[in-house]
């Protein structure tokens, strides 16, 4: 007597690249899966239509797939994933015309070809913006690299002018009144050091990293690198006089209050006494570094006109001589022009932090 063969229900839907086939069969085990000559040939133990038995299908495909199913059981099925060698939508699943009895349509994964098309192409869109995002980073991961490259430069910046701030103190109270004419020999290579790296916040003003407008960050960049390179740098006799002491203690304590507020806030941090020290300090020390400076350039007048240096005669036929002391005096103008700019700046920063004390109405 001829065994009969048990089929079990078969569902099946495709994608462009893929087949899926779902089969009705619980508490299967060991089944047996393979795809040989375009073939797919299942037999498994399990619990199916006709009760506990072993049940087995051939199906032969339409057109060529990969010859390694693969497959995933669950307590009520079998899910099966055959991968097509082309990508591109089938009529039906089978060689034959005529659909077996026991293979139906999957309409919880049935799509249309358009439809697939759309998931094709949102697929392939994800996977775009991941790679994007791999190569590009993610908006949090550029965040933190920000935050982390703005920190690292405010610390130095913070170590590098503390360092000046208590050399200068320290000397002041051993020495008295003689350290102020060795200052520019003692700390000279830090604060080139600080106002060279300074370069940074005027960058990053340019580009967006920071906020703050490029004019005032420019604006303090040069004013401060023309004393430092041009007035003190390049003239012996104004490094030995008392004002660069004063030029570099107004400069130093300015910075260790803006400095570490710069750098908490990179980590959203708010220490109150610090903001209020930030957004207050400047009031009176930048007048005071403001006319330090102007001294400076006022004492350093006589010396570039004696010396010569950076004086030069315009060629014929005008052939007149153009000192520096000229420049240097159009300097002093722009000093505190300089001064008004980065004065209102400061004062819309603390007032938009801080507010207007509103009048009582009686």
């Amino acid at each position: 007597m001829e065994t009969q063969v048990l089929t079990p229900h078969v569902y099946w839907a495709q994608r462009h690249r893929e087949l899926y086939l779902r089969v009705e069969l619980s508490d299967v085990q060991n089944p047996a899966i393979s795809i040989t000559d375009n073939v797919l040939h299942f037999k498994a133990q399990g619990h199916g239509a006709k009760g506990d038995n072993v049940y087995e299908f051939h199906l032969e495909f339409l057109d060529l797939v990969k010859p390694e199913p693969a497959y995933r059981l669950t307590q009520r099925q079998v899910n099966i994933t055959v991968q097509k060698k082309g990508s591109h939508w089938w009529e039906r699943l089978t060689k034959q015309e005529k659909r077996p009895l026991f293979l139906a349509p999957d309409f919880d994964r049935w799509l249309d070809e358009s439809d697939a098309e759309m998931e094709l192409r949102a697929k392939e869109e994800e996977r775009l913006n991941k790679l994007r995002l791999e190569r590009e980073g993610s908006p949090e991961t550029l965040t933190n690299l920000k935050k982390g490259y703005l920190f690292m430069y405010n610390l130095v910046q913070l170590l590098g002018f503390s360092w000046i701030f208590v050399n200068l103190t320290v000397r002041f109270f051993i020495l008295g009144k003689e350290s102020f004419y060795d200052t520019f020999h003692n700390v000279a290579d830090m604060m080139y050091f600080c106002q060279m790296l300074a370069l940074v916040e005027t960058l990053n003003a340019a580009i967006g990293v920071t906020s703050t407008p490029v004019l005032p960050a420019l604006i303090q960049f040069l004013g401060r690198n023309f004393i430092l390179f041009l007035v003190f740098g390049t003239m012996e006799e104004m490094q030995n006089k008392a004002v660069v002491f004063f030029v570099f203690y107004s400069w130093s304590a300015i910075e260790i209050f803006r400095y570490p507020f710069y750098m908490l806030s990179c980590i959203d941090m708010d220490w109150k006494v610090l903001t209020w020290l930030r957004y207050t300090m400047w009031i009176p020390l930048y007048p005071l570094g403001c006319l330090s400076e102007a001294v400076a350039v006022i004492q350093s007048i006589p010396v570039f006109n004696e010396s010569g240096r950076f004086s030069f005669t315009l060629p014929y036929p005008v052939k007149m001589k153009v000192r520096f002391s000229f420049f240097l005096q159009v300097y002093l103008v722009m000093l505190f022009l300089g001064l008004y700019i980065n004065f209102r700046h400061l004062y819309k920063q603390r007032r938009r932090r801080y507010g207007q004390k509103k009048k009582k109405l009686h």
